[in-house]
């Protein structure tokens, strides 16, 4: 949910910064461009002012040095060509736009492009206005012109014609500025974004780690409720109320298992001793006597076996660091007889390896598990049992040489009182696998079933390497 959630709050913060850094930039460029078009529009009147006086025309010479004021007008434009670098001129309105005075000396009217509509306006008595915006990666120069008015009429036009370089660099400056702003202000709401996400979404992690752990088998899990929006902090208290309830009901059924199991145990005792005291008085050979023995006997064992469903499923584990390895092979070793008796052969592979389990629990499931693949397992098969490791769990792979299992079969498997169709003439509950199964995930660890090639079952036992969460 985060990657869903983060990259949303990003593009709409990436939008907002990029809505008002624009506008900004834009303003910024226009108000250096601005600060450019006003000096140059003083220049331009200041020069106006010295030429509106100067009213006779040279005739001959550039410069006609019977008249001080044009003398001064060029001195003025000379010397600030000279120290700005703008181009500057007086031209006249009459004579084909000759000049008054210019500098440098070979500059002209603009012919074409803005600088000549410039001139043309201020020729019409107009006031210089703003020129069109020259941006950074432009290449281009800013012109602006005045009207020269001499008794009412214009005369003659002030030109001016200004690099931008300085301009361009203080616009982009500026727009560095603003970037490197807009990129902090990025990072500063990301950095808010990670925090406000990790804040909303702390407690729906915690409730799925709760979740999961409660589904593993930890029916204490709890969820905090310190933390998070308020309508998250209740949805938590209403999962732990749920949670209360779901374990009250799992305790009140498992103690309804094991008191009803108990209870029934001294009535069926008293039953079976009867029947035997009852057979004394038939004949040996009498069938219903001995179908009414075996069916009481089976009945003695599905008590029996109810009573340790129950126990191992209240149960907590008492985990410890294990030596997998050494419980396998002593598992082993105490089925080794009855293999033998079978005809089957039984072997381990099992390298000392070290896991956290609860020993008892652990010793008990590989019991089950093993005494299931000796009963399905004709004589001459084999059963093999294989201790491996690797960086996180601990495994424990019990194979049979048995007629396997359907893939039906197989998603039910380990189900309370399941037995297959094709082995109900086998001695049996159909609790075994439910009882390790309750065992090991209490200790953290999982337990499940595969096809094993050519034929049989293969049963997977892993406990945790590392010690699984309280």
């Amino acid at each position: 949910m985060r990657t869903r959630l983060l990259p949303l709050l990003i593009v709409l913060m990436a939008a907002v910064l990029l809505a008002l850094g624009i506008p900004l930039a834009v303003s910024l460029a226009a108000a250096r461009q601005q600060e450019v078009v006003v000096d140059r529009i003083d220049d331009t009147a200041r020069f106006a002012a010295l030429a509106q006086f100067v009213t006779e025309r040279p005739s001959g010479s550039r410069v006609d040095t019977t008249d001080g004021r044009r003398e001064t007008l060029q001195r003025e434009l000379d010397q600030y060509y000279n120290v700005y670098g703008i181009k500057a001129g007086v031209f006249y309105r009459e004579d084909g736009r000759a000049p008054m005075a210019n500098a440098p000396y070979e500059w002209g009217v603009p012919t074409e492009g803005e600088g000549l509509a410039a001139f043309d306006e201020a020729l019409l008595g107009r006031r210089p206005h703003d020129p069109k915006q020259v941006w950074p990666w432009q290449d281009g120069r800013l012109v602006v012109a005045s009207p020269v008015i001499h008794d009412g009429d214009v005369v003659a036009a002030v030109v001016t014609d200004s690099p931008t370089d300085q301009m361009r660099s203080k616009i982009l400056r500026g727009w560095l500025i603003i970037g490197a702003g807009e990129i902090a202000a990025m990072l500063l709401a990301v950095g808010a974004a990670l925090r406000l996400t990790g804040w909303v979404l702390k407690p729906v992690r915690v409730l799925d780690v709760t979740t999961h752990a409660i589904a593993s088998g930890r029916l204490k899990s709890r969820v905090a409720v310190a933390g998070g929006p308020p309508e998250l902090r209740r949805l938590a208290g209403s999962f732990n109320e749920m949670a209360d309830n779901v374990e009250d009901v799992l305790e009140q059924q498992r103690a309804f298992v094991a008191d009803a199991s108990h209870q029934l145990r001294n009535p069926l005792a008293a039953l079976l001793l009867r029947i035997e005291l009852l057979a004394l008085e038939l004949p040996e050979d009498n069938e219903e006597i001995a179908s009414v023995r075996t069916e009481g006997k089976r009945l003695a064992r599905v008590l029996d076996d109810l009573l340790d469903l129950a126990l191992a499923e209240h149960a907590e584990a008492d985990l410890r660091l294990t030596d997998v390895g050494e419980l396998a092979a002593e598992r082993v070793a105490s089925w080794s007889p009855l293999a033998d008796d079978k005809g089957v052969r039984l072997v381990g592979t099992c390298p000392a390896t070290t896991a956290w389990a609860d020993p008892v629990a652990l010793s008990s499931a590989l019991d089950a598990v093993i005494d299931n693949a000796l009963k399905f397992t004709p004589a001459g098969e084999t059963v093999e049992v294989r201790v491996a490791s690797n960086g996180e769990a601990c495994t424990v792979v019990v194979t049979d040489g048995g007629p396997g299992l359907s893939d039906e079969e197989l998603e039910r498997v380990g189900d309370r009182f399941w037995r297959s169709t094709a082995h109900q003439n086998i001695k049996g509950s159909g609790l075994g696998l439910s009882i390790s199964r309750a065992l090991i995930v209490a200790g953290g660890g999982s337990i499940s079933y595969a096809h094993h090639k050519p034929h049989g079952l293969r049963v997977t036992v892993s406990v945790p390497r590392t010690r699984p969460p309280a």
